[in-house]
């Protein structure tokens, strides 16, 4: 699963790596959360960087606020499931990130939870697969875009942590080839994989990050 994330990289950095162009008002975001507008890339627009809403909201939905709106989507499964087999084929996306939080449950099934950062050895931005859709207020008009991050089983180093880890697609060659129409869902499920474990580390992070009003540098530091 991937709950929260972060995405604190500079915007000229972020327009370099993925060959973008960034919206001026781009901020940082230390403890990204579901509801919230974040940096996305889609295959219908890949040059630019687009702000949507985490939480997936469907185009066939006809009441937004009935009904789960998934923050993930089981890699292994998006070619069965309704909500995903579609979007598998028409509406993928980078989900632009630099690190995620996992909890890691101890003592038990009722034992406290410790919070990890997990990132790249290289520090680097990276971008997580993503399918994304648009919703429709046929009330009021208003398009309401949404996106959710595909999961997969983890590697050696999630594994300690949790059951499931988010898809980091590994470099510009597969990031171009998920947001590429012309290759078919086969193709675009092969990319689902988990990162390599040597290519990351984690540390422990406070219980400040539970919360997601905690949107400062204070969450990123180690634990006491």
């Amino acid at each position: 699963m991937c709950g929260r994330y972060t995405f604190i990289t500079p915007a000229p950095a972020i327009a370099e790596r993925f060959e973008v162009a960034v919206p001026a008002d781009l901020v940082p975001n230390y403890n990204a959360a579901p509801s919230q507008r974040l940096p996305v890339v889609t295959n219908t627009e890949p040059g630019r960087v687009q702000l949507f809403q985490w939480g997936l909201v469907p185009a066939w939905v006809k009441d937004r606020t009935t009904g789960p709106q998934p923050i993930n989507a089981r890699a292994e499964t998006l070619a069965e499931k309704p909500s995903f087999r579609q979007l598998l084929q028409r509406r993928r996306c980078l989900v632009l990130a630099d690190s995620f939080y996992e909890w890691q449950q101890t003592g038990g099934s009722k034992g406290p939870k410790t919070p990890h950062r997990i990132l790249l050895q290289n520090k680097q931005p990276y971008a997580f697969a993503g399918l994304w859709d648009e919703w429709l207020d046929r009330a009021s008009g208003e398009v309401l875009p949404t996106f959710t991050i595909v999961t997969t089983e983890p590697n050696a180093l999630m594994a300690r942590i949790h059951s499931r880890m988010p898809v980091i697609l590994p470099g510009r060659e597969a990031e171009l080839a998920w947001l590429d129409d012309g290759l078919g869902p086969a193709a675009h499920q092969s990319l689902l994989l988990p990162y390599p474990a040597d290519q990351m580390q984690e540390y422990v992070v406070s219980t400040l990050v539970n919360s997601p009003a905690h949107n400062d540098p204070s969450v990123l530091f180690p634990a006491a």
